[in-house]
């Protein structure tokens, strides 16, 4: 597949609009797409509530990648996670980026103060996942933390042997003890992103609707087709996400539409809306679907965590 097509539809996308649309009987614009759903203008799709599980594991690893940052991996990861949890799920995040956002977000913790992160995971033979793992305020959420200690580890993992699964070894041991075990990449594509994506079974995209989140695309296409190629051959796109979605403006619809027409069903039915509610949890250091659990920002992600359940392979996993 010819992945630059993307790059030159984000190229190509329209930014300012037709302003000869018809508000009332085209309030789309031009997008080319139509159907039930609202945001995607595909045949909308109902997915039923996730069954209880019997048994717990073996965990789906999944990384959220983007190269650009302020597209909502971190917000996805930390709500995502909760909502899955929810369900009756096991879920672990992996906070796989120096700054340490997930972290801060999600347990109010000062990252600077931690003397076990991932970092230690990776580069320490003594440390255990049980040593870094750390207990979240949600039932069913677990949470392994990091901080600025994690940027060294890309020079340090350069002279190690298979230094592109370091990840994968450290979080087998657990991997049993999970459903799922999503994985907040840094934005950037080195050895970092890289390891994560060899330790997943798949990869959710976040995509911000806005012009310039579509350019780039195709580097990061091509560094996860190098993965599956040379690394982890297993490793699948489970699909795209778009975030920060305001359908008052016809510039968010049109980007939304050209996702769509790139990457067809792989983009997930369920969008995510701009709010303010998101940063007012992060800052209460809380999902959004305990911060304010009735609120649409909750519910879309609930939406989105029973869309991907039932995207995911039946057979463990998960699902």
């Amino acid at each position: 597949m010819n992945w630059s097509e993307y790059d030159e539809a984000a190229n190509t996308a329209p930014v300012g609009g037709d302003t000869s649309a018809d508000p009332v009987n085209n309030p789309w614009g031009t997008t080319r797409n139509t159907g039930a759903d609202l945001h995607t203008k595909r045949p909308e799709r109902a997915f039923p509530e996730p069954e209880p599980l019997d048994e717990h594991g073996p965990a789906r690893i999944v990384a959220l990648c983007n190269q650009k940052g302020g597209v909502g991996k971190t917000t996805t990861t930390i709500n995502l996670g909760a909502a899955i949890a929810e369900y009756g799920r096991r879920v672990l995040l992996v906070d796989f980026d120096p700054q340490g956002a997930l972290s801060v977000g999600l347990g109010r913790l000062d990252p600077r103060e931690l003397d076990l992160t991932v970092y230690n995971l990776l580069m320490q033979r003594d440390v255990t996942v049980e040593d870094v793992l750390l207990k979240t305020d949600v039932d069913g959420l677990d949470l392994i933390p990091s901080n600025i200690d994690l940027s060294a580890a890309e020079v340090q993992l350069v002279g190690e042997v298979a230094r592109e699964q370091m990840l994968a070894r450290a979080l087998r041991p657990v991997i049993n003890d999970y459903d799922v075990i999503l994985i907040d990449c840094q934005p950037s594509l080195g050895l970092l992103t890289v390891n994560a994506l060899t330790a997943a079974d798949g990869v959710i995209v976040p995509l911000e609707c806005e012009f310039f989140a579509l350019r780039g695309v195709a580097l990061l296409m091509d560094t996860i087709q190098k993965v599956q190629e040379r690394l982890n051959e297993d490793l699948v796109i489970d699909g795209f996400l778009g975030t920060m979605y305001d359908p008052r403006t016809l510039h968010a619809r049109e980007v939304l539409s050209t996702i769509v027409d790139g990457f067809g069903d792989k983009v997930y039915g369920t969008v995510i809306n701009r709010t303010v509610r998101f940063p007012d949890a992060t800052v209460a250091g809380e999902p959004i679907t305990r911060f304010d659990s009735s609120s649409a920002g909750a519910n879309a992600y609930r939406a989105l965590a029973k869309e991907v359940l039932a995207r995911w392979p039946l057979s463990g996993h998960g699902a």
